[in-house]
């Protein structure tokens, strides 16, 4: 056990990437909040995050960065870890309301995390509703959304009080993964190399490897090999030109700002999918868009033909890898017809750039590059984080959640909510979940730039309510 607990491990150069981004302006955190009808007990949860969460080697150990410029940083067992430098008990202030718990949220997006403690924090936010919320901080160098949403899975039940030989703990422990992954309502519903055309021999072995072949640098480097392999898509990168200036773009400050949506009902979505053609994931991304133009038209922007593009990941496990923590995703650039103000002309502009990228390596290309920079200099990475920020406005991710109610600690969970670290230098981030039949919206901005982000959540309403109010007309008609 004791020579167990001295090991350490180098970060992935991925991993090392994503470390390397930390700045005071653009903290790499993802920062979820479940939110109950119910107040949990505190005592209860700090042993349930005991048994479930600290199972995951990570949640104990600190990172080491002897030369952060030029040495790869190391994960070591934090010989002082006491799980309540982690897990806090607060108090919401009076009413308790959403807006008071999203000030709350603006404070913790604000705050970096101790970095000479492992990198999380859960708060039990108390006096929130009738209930309580939990506030969650995770660093994104830990692992990727999907992983880590698995991860947060992993304290959750399907009842309120399940046996006290509970199968999960035996499916969650590391030697169980497999299976476990294959009942995760957080794992991908869609292969993603059939989704986005990645097929070639190389990519399906390095997939097939996994999250934990990514942190071996002889793996890294087959990864990047194969994105410079694909001359195409790399060129199509490096060639992009920057986007255009809007509000949404310039200089970022320490303070951030979020707001998130009451939740949608899936159906609606799902009807308008229906009848107005395209995916779930088309129309939401459609109606953000629209929500952005309307945002830009009201600050006086002028938004005729405007186009802008978003950062998106893709997630590049196989569907049924194994839980392992890490990065393993890679990143596509989709352009945003921002300026296109009908809903239906907008919505099939921006699913012809979606199937084109469907089309191309693009996302294992720009995982090649994490590896590289993260094995280069910071000096270098910060030159091509520079260089990728001009091209883009946004970053936009979707995590599906689980179908049916979960419990966490005996209490039931209402609602999630997530926001995901705007890599690059970019100040606005959209995050979309699903979960129990519901799709929220999140936005998390730069103060500085965009100070009222619940202006853009208003407009996101507005463009929905004219997708469900054409999906109706269109079977009044029929």
């Amino acid at each position: 056990m004791l020579k167990s607990m001295m090991k350490r491990a180098r970060l992935s150069p991925v991993d090392t990437a994503w470390l390397r981004m930390e700045d005071p302006t653009n903290l790499m955190m993802i920062t979820g909040i479940f939110t109950f009808d119910e107040t949990i007990e505190f005592q209860r949860l700090k042993n349930l995050l005991e048994k479930r969460l600290l199972r995951f080697d990570r949640f104990r150990q600190r990172i080491i960065q002897p030369y952060p410029s030029i040495r790869p940083a190391y994960w070591e067992f934090d010989p002082t870890f006491n799980i309540s430098a982690h897990v806090h008990k607060i108090a919401l202030p009076s009413p308790g309301d959403q807006d008071t718990l999203q000030e709350l949220v603006n404070d913790y997006l604000s705050a970096p995390l101790d970095f000479s403690k492992p990198l999380w924090q859960i708060h039990l936010v108390e006096n929130y509703g009738n209930g309580c919320a939990l506030l969650c901080r995770l660093h994104h160098s830990i692992a990727d959304g999907i992983a880590l949403m698995r991860v947060l899975l992993a304290l959750t039940d399907d009842e309120a009080d399940p046996p006290a030989t509970d199968k999960s703990d035996q499916a969650w422990s590391e030697g169980h993964q497999k299976s476990a992954s294959r009942r995760n309502p957080w794992s991908q519903r869609r292969n993603p190399r059939a989704q986005f055309g990645l097929y070639s021999k190389e990519t399906q072995k390095i997939l097939k490897k996994g999250a934990q072949s990514i942190s071996d640098p002889e793996t890294s480097g087959r990864a990047l090999k194969f994105g410079f392999e694909s001359a195409g898509a790399l060129a199509h990168l490096v060639s992009l030109s920057p986007d255009p200036p809007t509000k949404f773009k310039g200089k970022l400050g320490v303070q951030k700002r979020c707001a998130w949506t009451r939740p949608i009902p899936l159906s609606d979505v799902k009807a308008v999918s229906k009848v107005c053609g395209g995916t779930i994931n088309d129309i939401l991304l459609s109606a953000v868009a629209g929500a952005l133009g309307r945002y830009l038209r009201r600050k006086g922007e002028p938004i005729g033909g405007l186009t802008f593009r978003a950062v998106v990941p893709v997630n590049l496990r196989p569907p049924d890898e194994p839980l392992r923590l890490g990065n393993a995703f890679g990143l596509v650039f989709l352009s945003l017809p921002v300026g296109i103000s009908d809903p239906l002309e907008r919505l099939y502009e921006l699913k012809r750039g979606m199937d084109k990228i469907k089309g191309t390596p693009e996302a294992m290309v720009a995982f090649g590059i994490l590896a590289a920079i993260g094995a280069a200099t910071s000096t270098i990475q910060d030159f091509v984080l520079k260089l990728f920020a001009m091209k883009a406005t946004t970053v936009m991710t979707n995590v599906p959640g689980p179908k049916e109610d979960r419990f966490l600690a005996g209490k039931p969970i209402k609602d999630l909510m997530f926001w995901v670290p705007q890599s690059g230098k970019l100040g606005l981030g959209v995050s979309i979940l699903s979960y129990s039949g519901k799709v929220y919206l999140g936005v998390a901005t730069d103060a500085g730039l965009v100070p009222d982000p619940q202006a853009i959540l208003d407009e996101f309403y507005n463009e929905m309510d004219d997708y469900v109010k054409l999906a109706r007309n269109s079977k009044n008609t029929t």
